[in-house]
Formats: structure tokens, C-alpha cells, sequence
């Protein structure tokens, strides 16, 4: 399990920089397999499923735990598949939130 885990989501205030590519490397290797980081600004990953109605539990679970954590991914839901894109709106980029998050994500799958 990834220490990520046990932090809460903090939200950032305007202005705060998005991390560096020294610290979202740091982090990424506390992540499960599966997640990818796009030109180091959101992390990625389709999560699949046998069907529609696990996908939509699924999707409901990370809806859930994004209302207790604050912090709230794009998620995209299809028969069976559910890709999740994270990154802080407010600094348009990634955060320690958005890892915290990730680990959080994977601990529910």
C-alpha cells in the first residue's frame, strides 16, 4: 500500500506552482500499474470492467470519495471501461493532491 494513501487531499491556493518533474516522478512510483502522466500535467488511467453496471459502481465509488477528499477527476464512463484524468484545476497542473488521490483511486479497484 502506498503512504500516499494515508494523506488527505489539500487543496492548493491560486498561485502555488505545479510540481516539478523531480517530485511527480517521486510520487508516480507510488502509484499501482496502469496510470500514465501526460506531458506532466494530468495523470490517466482506463480502468476495465466485465460490464456496464461494475463500471458504474465503480465510477459511483471514486464520485464518493471525491466528495470526502475535495478534489474531483474528470471521469468518463462506457460499457465496461472508465478512464479517470486527474490534475488541480486551480494551477493547472498536478499537484500532491492528484497523487493522493491516484492512490486512493487504486485502493477502491
Amino acid at each position: 500500500m502506498s503512504q500516499l494513501t494515508s494523506k488527505k487531499c489539500i487543496p492548493c491556493s491560486l498561485g502555488t506552482p505545479p510540481l516539478g518533474k523531480e517530485k511527480i516522478n517521486e510520487y508516480f512510483k507510488e502509484l499501482k500499474d496502469g496510470w500514465d502522466i501526460t506531458d506532466n500535467h494530468h495523470l490517466e488511467r482506463t480502468f476495465k470492467f466485465k460490464n456496464f453496471e461494475d463500471a458504474l459502481k465503480f465510477t459511483n465509488a471514486v464520485g464518493e470519495l471525491a466528495e470526502i477528499e475535495g478534489h474531483h477527476p474528470d471521469i468518463y464512463l462506457s460499457w465496461g471501461i472508465v478512464k479517470i484524468i486527474m490534475f488541480t484545476h486551480k494551477i493547472n497542473g498536478l499537484s500532491e493532491a492528484d497523487f493522493v488521490f491516484a492512490a486512493k483511486i487504486d485502493e477502491l479497484n
